[in-house]
Formats: C-alpha cells, sequence, structure tokens
C-alpha cells in the first residue's frame, strides 16, 4: 500500500475521499425510480465492492491476498454484517427522505460508536465526550420531531440504522486491531449481495435494472471503494481531530450537491433539519477539538 508520510499531501487525499464519498446520493438522485429497485441496486452496489477490493487486494498483496479471509475473525465476520445493514438501510433511507437528512444521520457515527465501545468494549467516556454526544442528540431530536410525514420519519430511521451499522462496524475494527479492515469491508460487501439475491429470488424478480440504473448501481460502489482507499493511505498522518473535520466534506458536499440547481435536483433541506444539522456539526467541531487534545490516531488499514 502507498504511504504518505507528508501531512501536507495527505490532507487533500483525504478530502478528496469525503468528496467522492459526497457524490453517493447525487448518484442515487440521478437514478430511475431507485425505491422501486432496493434489492438490485444493493445487489449491484455490493458485488462491484466486493470485486473492487478484492482486485485492489490481490495487487497490493499478490495471490496471497486471499489469506486475509483466514485472518477475519469473529470481529471481522460482525464489522462486515453490521457495515452490511448500514448499505442496505442507507438506500432505504435516502428513497424515503431528504439526501441532507440522511447525511446528517451517517454524521452522528461516531458519538454512536463512542456508547458501542462504552458498553460493549468498556471503553471510558470523558465528560466532554458526553457533552458533544448530548448536543448531537439534541440535533437529531430535532430532525426527528420535523419528519412528521410517515415516509420522512420510516426515511429517518433507516438512517439512524445506517448510522449504528458504521459504528458497529468501527466497535469491531478496535476489538481486534489486527483483522484486516479492507477484507471486513469485502466481506459487507459479499454481505449485501447474497442477501439482496436471496430477497430477489424470493420474490422472483430480475437480478437487474435496466443498464442505466445498473450503471449507476455500480458507480455507486466504485465511488464507495475508491473513497476508501484514498482515505485509509492519507490517514496514516492525520491526527484523529482533523481526519473527523476532513471527512465532513462528505456530509456537507452530499448536502450541497443535491441542493446546487445546476446539477438538476434541487433539494432544499427544511428548516428542521439545518437547525438539527447546525446542533450536530457543533457537536462534531466540539469533539473534534478533543479528539485533536487525546492526541489520538485513526486508520481505516
Amino acid at each position: 500500500m502507498v504511504e504518505l508520510k507528508n501531512e501536507k499531501i495527505a490532507i487533500p487525499v483525504v478530502l478528496f475521499a469525503g468528496i467522492l464519498w459526497s457524490f453517493g446520493p447525487l448518484v442515487v438522485r440521478y437514478m430511475t425510480d431507485p425505491h422501486l429497485v432496493p434489492w438490485q441496486y444493493i445487489f449491484g452496489r455490493g458485488l462491484t465492492i466486493f470485486i473492487i477490493l478484492n482486485l485492489y487486494l490481490f495487487f497490493e498483496e499478490g495471490i496471497n491476498f486471499y489469506k486475509n479471509y483466514k485472518r477475519v475473525g469473529k470481529s471481522g465476520l460482525i464489522g462486515g454484517v453490521g457495515l452490511g445493514i448500514a448499505m442496505i438501510s442507507f438506500i432505504y433511507s435516502i428513497t424515503n427522505t431528504s439526501a441532507a437528512i440522511t447525511l446528517l444521520c451517517l454524521a452522528a457515527m461516531p458519538f454512536f460508536t463512542a456508547l458501542l465501545a462504552f458498553l460493549f468494549l468498556k471503553e471510558k467516556i470523558s465528560l466532554n465526550v458526553w457533552i458533544s454526544i448530548i448536543i448531537a442528540t439534541i440535533g437529531i431530536i430535532i430532525m426527528a420531531a420535523g419528519n412528521n410525514e410517515k415516509n420522512s420519519l420510516v426515511g429517518f430511521i433507516f438512517g439512524m440504522t445506517s448510522s449504528i451499522g458504521f459504528s458497529i462496524f468501527s466497535v469491531t475494527l478496535r476489538w481486534r486491531k489486527e483483522t484486516p479492515k479492507f477484507t471486513t469491508v469485502a466481506i459487507a460487501g459479499l454481505f449485501c449481495f447474497l442477501i439482496a439475491a436471496i430477497i430477489i429470488i424470493i420474490k422472483g424478480q430480475s437480478f437487474f435494472s435496466s443498464s442505466y440504473n445498473s450503471a449507476m448501481f455500480s458507480l455507486h460502489g466504485v465511488l464507495v471503494c475508491l473513497g476508501l482507499i484514498l482515505y485509509s493511505i492519507g490517514s496514516k498522518v492525520i491526527a484523529a481531530a482533523e481526519l473527523t473535520l476532513l471527512s465532513l466534506t462528505e456530509v456537507i458536499g452530499g448536502i450541497f450537491w443535491v441542493w446546487l440547481p445546476l446539477l438538476g435536483i434541487n433539494e432544499v433541506p427544511s428548516t428542521n433539519t439545518i437547525i438539527g444539522g447546525f446542533f450536530l456539526f457543533i457537536s462534531l467541531f466540539y469533539y473534534s477539538l478533543i479528539m485533536r487534545w487525546n492526541k489520538r490516531h485513526i486508520a481505516l488499514n
């Protein structure tokens, strides 16, 4: 794997990873009736992620890359399933509510991770982290209160489920740090692929949507993989505080792209979403400062 030792180079690399991820909601909005083919989307995206990550591991490690699967263990399986559930929940969230709400739900992931780590790994949570969690909770409650429509509330619930799924993935990585992380993500892709295949067979549906939609499914999978690879390369030399702030480009960019009239979607966030999002960003900024003080580092590889 390419290793960066210069933070000035790593920062734009991580920024670009977040920007790549931010195009995901826009890709979904460009699909033709994605709410009618969610399992075909999950099938195509999961297969793309599984293939690309295994190809990446092959070129990085050679023919013996498959041995990573032998080292995955219980933590890798749980993490892969958690990430897979997050991926599945994402499409149901974004097709039932605004992209802004889905993305802001995902922005709450650090706090769910802290809570799960406290419950299952007995990691202590400082008073400052509890404060940031409370601020984020207020923001989430405000967003939920503004989702009175049935479908919108369903989208919010799936968004929170997706965030929790990502948090489970993060906690399993802390559980066993030697777990091969890219292989765990590949397992998530395989999980989505298999679950979607089973559901499609049970429902007697076609495995593929239109050629246009299938291309969009694969494009989203490519964006996820490329973002993960770039993020992991850049994260080696960047403190967690900076990484947290830099990763907000996914949330900020995702909301911006679907709002920008030039791109043809023009999805304007509701007042409650803007207010709740403001609380969430304040919480994330505060959390990032805490992480900087602790001088902790994170990485995805």
